[in-house]
């Protein structure tokens, strides 16, 4: 199957009452983790790429070739898109789509709004002629993402009405309210914004996109999807598995070097990470 953009599973998934989620690609193992997954969970799903880590593994178009291959090698049959996340510019954007991304997120939230809403404009009229879908953000999400952190001072929940005009002024695909979640883990326990999250959902009306995903209560996850909240972001939580498994082999075995040994054990915890989320989102068996 071809490389989708995330727009009709998005709508889909905000239509059914279920969220994809978007699981960050950081090298081989996470690409072969997810994608393995979403075909053994019949579920449709978005490979989140940062700039940082495209950057890591030398390129987008890399990143592409590689998944493209993967895809053909597995005979994967359900819907897969490669979406950049947190683009910080037209220019990354374009470079993205040229390198064969099937959907972008342009982050302009840290701009006037008048500022986020013209670039965002100029991204979705370029994705658009190329079938590809468009996420934007207003608010300011805590934590940290590649190497941009945001204290919890300058975190800033998303204006409803501004919310309206931005998606109604630049026709993106989905959006990414800023509504108490952060990237990484939390401090405390999250406190998401639902009242405002229901009605930013109801000025817009269409799919959003719920932001740290890592460490959000079952709860608060399915209160988010039954607001609208289409599409879900994961990549914390697939670290940490990965991490966590690598050093119990490594202390298992110190003398282990052979890599593989190594991240073959951590790929197989994405992947049940992963599995375990797309479970938990209700994306499972969607792709059908």
């Amino acid at each position: 199957m071809p490389l989708v953009s995330m727009k009709d599973m998005l709508e889909k998934g905000k239509e059914n009452g279920y969220a994809v989620g978007q699981f960050n690609l950081n090298n081989m193992e996470y690409a072969q983790a997810i994608l393995q997954a979403a075909e053994e969970e019949k579920s449709p799903v978005i490979l989140g790429v940062s700039e940082g880590a495209g950057k890591y593994m030398d390129g987008f178009k890399v990143v592409v070739s590689m998944v493209k291959a993967l895809m053909e090698e597995y005979g994967t049959t359900v819907p897969v898109a490669i979406h950049l996340d947190h683009g910080s510019s037209f220019e990354a954007c374009a470079k993205a789509i040229q390198a064969g991304f099937t959907s972008v997120m342009i982050d302009a939230s840290s701009q006037p709004l008048d500022d986020n809403i013209a670039l965002t404009k100029k991204v979705v009229e370029l994705a658009h002629i190329h079938g590809v879908s468009v996420e934007a953000e207003l608010g300011r999400v805590g934590g940290q993402e590649d190497d941009i952190i945001v204290e919890d001072a300058e975190a800033a929940y998303a204006i409803p009405a501004e919310c309206e005009r931005l998606v109604n002024e630049t026709n993106v695909d989905c959006f990414a309210p800023a509504l108490g979640s952060v990237h990484g883990p939390y401090k405390g326990e999250p406190n998401l914004g639902f009242d405002r999250m229901e009605e930013v959902m109801n000025l817009t009306n269409i799919p959003l996109v719920l932001h740290g995903g890592t460490g959000i209560p079952t709860k608060d996850i399915k209160r988010a999807i039954s607001l609208g909240s289409a599409k879900i972001n994961v990549n914390t939580e697939s670290q940490i598995a990965q991490a966590k498994k690598v050093r119990e082999v490594l202390n298992e075995k110190p003398d282990l070097y052979d890599p593989r040994k190594y991240l073959g054990p951590s790929r197989d915890a994405i992947k049940e990470t992963v599995i375990g989320k797309m479970r938990e989102f209700g994306s499972s068996k969607q792709a059908k």
